[in-house]
């Protein structure tokens, strides 16, 4: 059984976690009507994986006989300057969910839930390669210049 402090993180987890898919697909938007289909394809994606994050989230409580609770999603951006500034946002909201997730392993912590913790840490792993792959596209937004940036964008829009 999950205790009532460490469910209550979790569905704030869960609330994040939408939330962050829905600013992927409000940064997909802004892209596919910058004509940035490779961008737009890519934060697509992004925003997939971060809506299953909430899934997983809670099919994990509900095997711990906890309650998920779906919460309102606030309004999210709509709109950047440069496709640098958009993965700049991205990058530096990923930095937060870090944080978020690393207060969330504290909490199954502090109530013994090793479980929980295990659970917790599969989402610290991907966090890490979530935050090395948009620091990478920064980076080479940074390089690429005008010029460069529609060959970034014909590549990210390969991911599968």
């Amino acid at each position: 059984m999950i205790s009532k402090k460490l469910q209550d993180a979790i569905n704030e987890q869960i609330n994040a976690e939408m939330w962050s898919s829905n600013l992927y697909l409000s940064m997909s938007v802004f892209f596919a009507k910058e004509g940035f289909n490779g961008f737009a394809s890519w934060m697509k994606h992004q925003s997939h994986e971060e809506m299953g994050h909430a899934y997983s989230m809670m099919d994990y409580m509900i095997k711990r006989g906890g309650t998920p609770v779906v919460g309102m999603i606030n309004v999210v951006p709509t709109g950047w300057g440069s496709p640098l500034e958009v993965f700049e946002s991205a990058y530096k909201h990923e930095v937060h969910i870090s944080e978020l997730i690393d207060k969330l392993v504290d909490v199954a912590a502090a109530e013994r839930d090793k479980a929980s913790q295990d659970f917790l840490w599969g989402f610290v792993r991907e966090q890490v390669e979530e935050e090395a792959t948009i620091k990478d596209i920064v980076d080479k937004l940074r390089i690429a210049g005008t010029t460069g940036i529609f060959y970034i964008d014909a590549q990210l829009g390969q991911r599968k």
